[in-house]
Order: C-alpha cells, then sequence, then structure tokens
C-alpha cells in the first residue's frame, strides 16, 4: 500500500520542521555546555579551593572593566594587571559606584581573552555569580579570586600565551522584588 505524494511530502515536511525546531531548542545548552568544557570563548572555570600545584613560570593577568551604553555605573579595576606564579591564587579588585538618585542592580558578564586561556583560568570566588545592588552614591569593592590551572604549559596552543585578559562588562538588571516595592513606596 503506497502512500500518496503529497501526504509523503507534508509528512516528510513536518518532520524536518520538528527536527530543526529540536536542534535550535538544544543549541544553546549544548553550546554552554561545549563552552565550559573546552574553554572556547574565553569561558573560565569555577572551582572551590586553589590549585594544589604552583610552578615557577609566572604569566601577566590583565583586568577590563566595562557597563553596558545605558546603564549609569562607573565601574574599573583597581588594579590593571598582576603577575603571578601558575597555580598561584590571584586576588583582584574591581570598584563600582552608583552616582545616581536611585537603587540599580546590575549583572556581570565576564570572558578570558585570548580564547584559549580560557579553560585553563579558574574562578574560586567572584562577584559576577551574585547580581549585586547599589543604592544612590553607593560605591563598593569587589573581589574576585582565581588560579590559572598548572595544565596550561601543558598545552599545545595555551602553553605560548603570556597574558591574560579578564574582563568584566555589568548590564543593568531588574531590582529584586523586595526592593523595587520599597522603591516605588517611597516615590
Amino acid at each position: 500500500m503506497a502512500m500518496d505524494p503529497k501526504k509523503k511530502t507534508l509528512l516528510q515536511t513536518v518532520c524536518v520542521v520538528l527536527v530543526m525546531g529540536a536542534l535550535a531548542w538544544a543549541s544553546v545548552p549544548f553550546y554552554d555546555w561545549f563552552c565550559r568544557v573546552t574553554g572556547f570563548g574565553g569561558v573560565t572555570n569555577v572551582a572551590d579551593s586553589g590549585s594544589d600545584v604552583i610552578l615557577d613560570k609566572t604569566i601577566k593577568v590583565r583586568f577590563d572593566a566595562s557597563i553596558e551604553r545605558d546603564m549609569a555605573w562607573e565601574f574599573k579595576p583597581l588594579q590593571r594587571e598582576m603577575e603571578i606564579r601558575i597555580g598561584e591564587t590571584g586576588l583582584a579588585f574591581y570598584e563600582a559606584y552608583n552616582p545616581s538618585d536611585r537603587p540599580i542592580a546590575g549583572t556581570a558578564s565576564y570572558n578570558v581573552a585570548p580564547y584559549d586561556a580560557g579553560g585553563f583560568f579558574t574562578k574560586i570566588d567572584c562577584f559576577c555569580f551574585e547580581e549585586q545592588v547599589l543604592q544612590p552614591g553607593e560605591r563598593v569593592t569587589m573581589p574576585v579570586s582565581f588560579y590559572v590551572d598548572p595544565e596550561i604549559v601543558d598545552d599545545r596552543d595555551a602553553k605560548y600565551i603570556k597574558v591574560i585578559t579578564l574582563g568584566y562588562t555589568f548590564y543593568e538588571t531588574d531590582l529584586p522584588e523586595e526592593l523595587a516595592s520599597l522603591t516605588t513606596a517611597g516615590e
């Protein structure tokens, strides 16, 4: 019993649309997983503690900061660079200031350049793990602790890296509900 050619074409078209939709839906989590596993795109690793191995070889880490176009904050690293031994825990500080007359919530996204270094740059603790809320006129110092994984010296591409740049961009986000209601109640 042969299927009508019009029904067969319709069935094939529906199947193609379903497969393409499923692939599109799965692409974001798959890409996120891929970047975390490989360090592609400058995505870093996260650890609970520092490295057990510290090498005599050093690497320079530079710090960069920016804000989204319409965000009212001022944001900068408190030091532009540091030289640390590979595997040694580094501690850097960024400063954020809200010069506006309203509370502002922000979330930081980050990346590491060059991309080959992303899989070897490991954060232990970072202000970027949580939303930050600054009150009007508030200035805060925010730490980030990290290390460069000693396995970087054995990677065929990353072993030639001498400088790593850690960059953050702050984006304004909606205030947490409890703060938003207090702000609107006072107006």
